[in-house]
């Protein structure tokens, strides 16, 4: 049923706490996972460094590997919601699992976040996890 997932990461709670959903899923359907991190430019509150994302995606990795998981990871540029969608587009995702809230919301952006965002332009199902 899902045979590709998406998972975009930052280094929020929600994101971690969406982890072990991930797992499960990943487990039961036997998908393929692709993690994803984007890199939001000129934000101050956002993660911004490419060293910062890169660590980011190779520790995720390595948490999914330790339950048995491979997982491809993915680093781009742009912003979230949109490239979230481009990037579940690109590889064909039955599936995008994220936290209910990420580290990429501003002041002037408050009124929805990424994951309200990616909901509106998604091209499969998401699982928003609490």
């Amino acid at each position: 049923m899902f045979k590709t997932v998406l998972f975009p990461i930052d280094s929020s709670r929600e994101t971690r706490e969406a982890a072990d959903v991930v797992i499960n899923i990943v487990n039961t359907y036997t998908s393929d996972l692709f993690l994803l991190s984007v890199v939001e430019e000129n934000q101050e509150t956002a993660m911004s460094s490419e060293p910062e994302v890169a660590k980011l995606l190779l520790g995720a990795k390595t948490l999914f590997e330790q339950q048995g998981i491979s997982a491809k990871t993915i680093e781009k540029f742009g912003i979230p919601s949109f490239t979230i969608c481009d990037v579940a587009d690109e590889i064909n995702a039955d599936l995008i699992v994220m936290g209910c809230r990420g580290l990429g919301l501003t002041a002037e952006q408050n009124s929805k976040s990424s994951a309200h965002r990616t909901i509106d332009l998604a091209p499969c199902p998401i699982l928003i996890v609490p």
